[in-house]
């Protein structure tokens, strides 16, 4: 990865002269079939102008109340939109059809509209939760018949696409727009890409700038990108027998409560008095164990590209000693 960014052709993306740039926004596009792309620094900022592009100032988003475009992007949808958000209470971060259409809101002057669906595939603080195909057709079908937009952020899509063994094609044509992230299991140092049609993406570009997001030459670690999706995308699935291993050892701890279902390269778990997810994390690093807190007594482990079978003994051992 490194040697492609050293050897990427660069110009200035602001001008949409960085070839580089301009072949990963190709790339992403074509996989998903879609017209256009955009490449970003960040999942977020590819969401917040999503956001954006789908809504106009007192409309209101739908999604999970576990989304990551509620819980960690700073209300960036107030902020930057202007819009309300409408929040369901749905199953590890997955929500459906039916929740949905009993959430849209009915026109009176002192309602916000409803006027966009999240989705989030993988959902992160739903232990990394997927939907299927099948599962996404009738919200698809359900935001068609209601003039609803529909936007998928697909931060960690790929870790359920090695999962479901679906088509990155097939998933397209159920969505107005689709972000990806390029820095997660993928290992890309930075960047995600907005995907949707030329109209879509004309208007996103405008938003990158506002927001701060025009790059000059980006191509070098838009090389990053081209080579994770070119090279990254199979090997998701060690990340996630690694965490089915963490799960397994989990389950013989006395001081470890609820564990989250493990569907992919997320592991979220509780722990029991008296110790806390801080003296718990604590511990590990001074193994050199890095995880986080998702609350006082919950801990979430992500599996990924620079996490080796190795550092899996090491882990499990730490955690029994």
């Amino acid at each position: 990865m490194l040697k492609a960014m050293m050897a990427a052709e660069v110009g200035d993306d602001v001008f949409q002269s960085d070839p580089t740039v301009n072949a990963l926004e190709a790339k992403a596009a074509e996989l998903f079939g879609k017209e256009a792309a955009l490449y970003c620094p960040s999942g977020t900022m590819t969401n917040q102008i999503a956001i954006k592009v789908h809504t106009n100032p007192l409309d209101e988003m739908i999604c999970d109340h576990y989304s990551h475009v509620y819980q960690y992007e700073t209300g960036g949808y107030a902020f930057n939109s202007g819009v309300a958000v409408n929040l369901i209470q749905g199953t590890n971060g997955k929500i459906t059809a039916k929740q949905i259409e009993e959430a849209i809101k009915p026109v009176y002057d002192w309602l916000p509209k409803s006027k966009l669906v999240v989705l989030e595939n993988t959902c992160n603080k739903g232990g990394g939760s997927y939907y299927t195909l099948d599962e996404i057709r009738p919200i698809t079908k359900l935001c068609s018949d209601k003039g609803l937009e529909l936007h998928l952020d697909g931060a960690r899509l790929f870790n359920a696409l090695v999962e479901t063994n679906e088509s990155t094609l097939d998933v397209g044509a159920l969505f107005d727009s689709i972000s990806i992230c390029l820095s997660k299991g993928l290992g890309a140092p930075v960047g995600s890409l907005l995907i949707g049609s030329k109209d879509f993406i004309r208007e996103a570009r405008r938003f990158r700038k506002v927001m701060g997001g025009g790059m000059r030459q980006a191509g070098y670690i838009a090389a990053a990108g081209i080579y994770a999706l070119d090279n990254h995308i199979d090997r998701l699935r060690e990340d996630h027998r690694r965490a089915l291993e963490l799960r397994d050892c989990l389950e013989s701890l006395d001081w470890v409560g609820e564990i989250r279902p493990v569907q992919t390269n997320i592991v979220i778990f509780d722990v029991v008095e008296p110790h806390t997810a801080e003296t718990i994390l604590e511990k590990l690093k001074e193994g050199g164990i890095q995880a986080s807190a998702f609350g006082p007594k919950t801990i979430r482990f992500v599996t990924h590209l620079d996490f080796d079978d190795e550092m899996l003994e090491r882990v499990k051992e730490s955690l029994t000693v």
